[in-house]
């Protein structure tokens, strides 16, 4: 059984037991939240579409913790002008483990 679900603003193909990296959520670690926003639902063969939501479907997670990405550096430069600039930024991630999924 999966499902097709939008967190945060992106679509993720969810599992039981599977664990993800989601944008930062605002929750503390070990709270569960629940996602409603369920695009698609496929349960042994039996594939339910929503249009463009499923009504009644939820999926329930555990938040694991919050945490940092890897370090991603910009460089600009324009060649013969002198110009450099070095700039660099760490994205927040939470990390949830899928407990559940109803449709």
């Amino acid at each position: 059984m999966f499902a097709i679900v939008s967190i945060a603003g992106q679509q993720f193909k969810v599992t039981e037991g599977q664990e993800i990296f989601v944008h930062q959520l605002e929750a503390e670690a070990g709270s569960s939240v629940s996602f409603d926003l369920v695009l698609m639902v496929e349960n042994n063969g039996t594939v339910k579409i929503g249009t463009p939501v499923l009504d009644n479907a939820k999926v329930n997670a555990t938040i694991i913790g919050n945490m940092k990405g890897d370090k991603v550096i910009i460089f600009k430069k324009k060649r013969r002008k002198g110009y450099q600039k070095r700039t660099g930024h760490r994205q927040s991630f939470t990390k949830i483990k899928i407990d559940s999924i109803s449709a």
